[in-house]
């Protein structure tokens, strides 16, 4: 190598070694991926890092949703429908674990909570205004009952005891998937973000300094809010029966399935579950559409980690003890001292 050359790979090393790494700042990106808008913003210290942070966000989003899509035939999940009414489908551990997941949620609901819905929910399709009679739903809702599903732990292997069962993880697998790009974030340093699929959000740290301030949207209204509440690493999701869904004759058919009746569950507008992780808020969301807002507080107000707001037909707004609005006091008295949980105004 002569002497030029030499001289000029030193400058062209010295160059780099003193270049402006990216600027930092909050960065963000949203993409359809799961059937819904997933979307993540972050703050990162350089472009470089949170461009890589992001694409690996959304790449799981994608591998979970190969994984357990029910619209794809090649997926674990449409395998196990396909299949496990005639034997025990083996299927990926990851899979089997937030199957065997999702029961733990039937139980503390009461069955509110109930994968097995599908075998009723398949017959229902939103964007083309179908929903099943009342005799194609008697036929089929003896299928539904999560306790019919084998689970065999040492085999990860699933096995469907009811001709017609199916399964569908929509009611949770959303929220796990949030929480697995949450951990990848986290994994790569970042300290402060948020990722959402659809409903379902996980916010990492709080947002320079200040919380983060979510609002949950009116049921009739995408402008109007019903309220905002102040959050830090936490998570968070809404289901609301103005998602997916189509009006015929009066009568809203929407996608949250009352497992028992195999019906729309109406019994709430809109419910809003607080807790550490996406994957509780999401397998608890639906909880208050099938038991009714009273029945699934005092569900909540016996698990301290979780807080609720639920909007009934009515439009009255109910919180969760954590949340509940402090009561008006005589005038003249002053407030007293406020212990836990911060309170929302209403």
């Amino acid at each position: 190598m002569s002497v030029r050359v030499a001289w000029l790979l030193s400058l062209l090393l010295l160059a780099g070694a003193f270049a402006p790494r990216a600027r930092a700042g909050w960065m963000e990106r949203t993409e359809a991926i799961m059937g819904t808008r997933v979307y993540v913003q972050l703050w990162a210290d350089d472009a470089d890092q949170g461009n890589e942070a992001i694409e690996a966000v959304m790449a799981e989003m994608r591998r979970i949703d190969n994984l357990m899509s029910h619209y794809k035939p090649e997926s674990e999940l449409s395998q196990i429908n396909a299949r496990a009414n005639r034997e025990p489908v083996q299927v990926d551990k990851e899979l089997f674990a937030l199957i065997k997941l999702s029961t733990h949620y039937s139980q503390i609901t009461e069955g509110a909570f109930d994968i097995t819905y599908a075998s009723v929910g398949y017959l229902y399709d939103y964007p083309r205004h179908v929903h099943p009679t009342d005799a194609q739903i008697k036929a089929a809702l003896p299928a539904v009952n999560w306790r019919n599903m084998l689970l065999d732990e040492a085999h990860h292997t699933v096995r469907f005891e009811h001709p017609g069962m199916r399964i569908d993880l929509g009611g949770i697998g959303k929220g796990y998937a949030v929480d697995r790009c949450v951990a990848i974030l986290q994994a790569r340093g970042i300290q402060r973000a948020v990722v959402t699929a659809g409903g379902d959000s996980r916010i990492i740290g709080d947002h320079m300094g200040r919380p983060w301030l979510v609002a949950i949207r009116h049921p009739d209204n995408p402008k109007k809010v019903v309220t905002r509440i102040p959050l830090s690493d936490s998570a968070m999701s809404t289901s609301g029966d103005y998602e997916r869904y189509f009006d015929e004759n009066g009568v809203r058919y929407h996608h949250i399935i009352d497992p028992r009746t195999g019906h729309s569950a109406s019994k709430v507008r809109s419910a809003t579950i607080l807790a550490p992780t996406a994957t509780q808020t999401d397998g608890m969301s639906k909880t208050a559409f099938v038991l009714g807002p009273e029945k699934a507080l005092e569900i909540i107000n016996r698990m301290p980690e979780y807080d609720a707001v639920f909007v009934g037909p009515d439009g009255r707004v109910l919180y969760s003890n954590g949340l509940r609005p402090p009561a008006p006091r005589p005038a003249g008295r002053p407030p007293a001292a406020t212990v836990g949980s911060p309170r929302v105004p209403p």
